[in-house]
This record gives C-alpha cells, structure tokens and sequence, in this order.
C-alpha cells in the first residue's frame, strides 16, 4: 500500500511544486467549484500512477492543486464509488495520496438525498455524525501502521470546530445551513420507500453513496474533517414522483454558490 501511494504522490510532485494543506473532494454535479482556485496544475487521474478513474457523470476525473483563500489547497473534482466496481480501499486511495501529499484539512461535499421532513431540495446540511453499518469498511484487512492505528476512534469523525466555523459563516451570510446525520449506503439504485423510512427511523437526516468510507480513511490517517451535503431529492416523496441521476446534478448545481462561499471562507480561516 506505501509504495503504491509513494508512486502516486512522487507523480504529483513532479507534475506540481506546490504543497497543498487543504484537501477538497467534490461530489456529483459540484465539479465547478475549481473555477474557484487559482490553478497552478491540473492532472487527469488517468495519468497517476494507481489512482482509480471516475466513471460517473458529474464527475470530471481531474486532481487540481492551487491556490484559494490564499491557502495551498487540492481539490478532486471527482470521486470514486464502491459502486463503480472498487474495493473500499481503492475508494481512499486518493485521500491516503493527499494526506501524503501534506494536507492537514479535508473537506468533503456530496449530493444526498433527504429523509428528514424538514428538509428541502437545495438545502445545504453540514454532516454532524454518520452512520456506517450499510457500507464496507475501508480498514478491513491486515493494518498498515503507518497510516494509522488499528482500531481508530470514530466518537468525533466530523470535527466540532470546523462545523462551528461552517455555521459563522453561514449565518454571515444569511445561508440557511441544516445539519444532522449522514447515511451511507452502498448504491448505486436509490433507495426503496421502505428504506427511506428505515434510515429515518435508524436517526439519519440523509442518505448517500459517498462520503463515509472516505471519511473513515481521514480518521485513520489523523485528518480534521468537514464534510457538507447538497440536499438534491426528498426520500419521502409522492407516490408518482421518481427520482433520477439528471435530477440530483441539476440540485446540486443550483446549491453550488452557496456551498462553494462557505468552503472558501473555511479555507482561507484556517
């Protein structure tokens, strides 16, 4: 697993002398988000050597390193699911490459559906705590101790401060910032009725097939972690109206101005 990841992060370096502190993940239909960063590299992820390929759309498939919020900052436009046919571990390969890459921040977003009833399309929820128990853990196997202890603590993944910092921020600007808990799923079929209530009644706020296994990897490394869903469909919906993929990127992308000005005041306050 080291040496794959040495390769990766010699790759990059050689491709870019900057060294990034913050780490950014963008989910579906949030890919413009980059226009935000002062690009000083842009890299397929075809071209890193081990590095998985996205095969969704929405996802542009490009490591990008910068500058934002006069922070060094990498930002994946673009991520990968176990649903694309990865392991778990290939899922978080590339939060490993950034951690050695030299992040001490990661910030994550996601399109997700939503299963509280207060909840509107388009909403913005800061995730206060996750439930895993639907997905493969990305730690399954023999430990490599120098990513990380065995048996990580999982009591605070999502770290208090930042979401506080989120909050600030939204609150300036008059965004209304919901936050709750985030369930992930394997995917790719969105969820039956009956799930949906079933992952309301268990006490999440939102579901998606994102975001946990990375998270999970973060914890292990040691990395601070934010992450924010996009609110893009209701799980409890009427009985007529469906849910598609085209549906979810529009959501998202309408939701992108507000999240994109919450993450560069984060960056540039840290």
């Amino acid at each position: 697993m080291m040496k794959e990841i040495n390769e990766a992060v010699r790759f990059i370096q050689e491709k870019c002398s900057l060294r990034p502190l913050v780490g950014i993940v963008l989910g579906s239909g949030l890919g413009s988000f980059t226009s935000e960063i002062n690009i000083a590299a842009e890299i397929p992820y075809h071209a890193i050597p081990h590095f998985p390929v996205s095969t969704v759309q929405g996802h542009s498939g490009q490591l990008i390193i910068g500058q934002l919020g006069g922070k060094p900052v990498v930002a994946m436009a673009g991520r990968f699911h176990f649903y694309e046919g990865y392991t778990p571990a290939e899922v978080v390969f590339p939060i490993r490459v950034l951690k050695f890459l030299g992040i001490e921040t990661l910030l994550i977003s996601n399109a997700a559906g939503g299963t509280n009833p207060l909840f509107q399309v388009g909403d913005l929820m800061v995730i206060r705590d996750h439930i895993s128990l639907l997905t493969w853990n990305p730690l399954l196997g023999k430990n490599d101790d120098s990513l990380g202890e065995r048996f990580p603590d999982m009591s605070e993944p999502y770290q208090k401060h930042l979401i506080k910092k989120a909050h600030e921020i939204a609150h300036r600007h008059q965004i209304d910032l919901k936050e709750g808990v985030y369930m992930g799923v394997t995917g790719p079929s969105f969820e039956t009725r009956a799930e949906y209530q079933m992952i309301r009644l268990l006490g999440g706020d939102a579901v998606g097939m994102s975001t946990v296994q990375e998270v999970i990897a973060a914890v292990h490394l040691g990395l601070p972690v934010l992450a924010i869903s996009v609110i893009t469909d209701i799980g409890i919906r009427e009985d007529e109206n469906k849910i598609t993929h085209s549906e979810v990127l529009e959501a998202a992308k309408a939701a992108e101005p507000k999240l994109s000005l919450i993450l560069k005041e984060l960056i540039a306050g840290l």
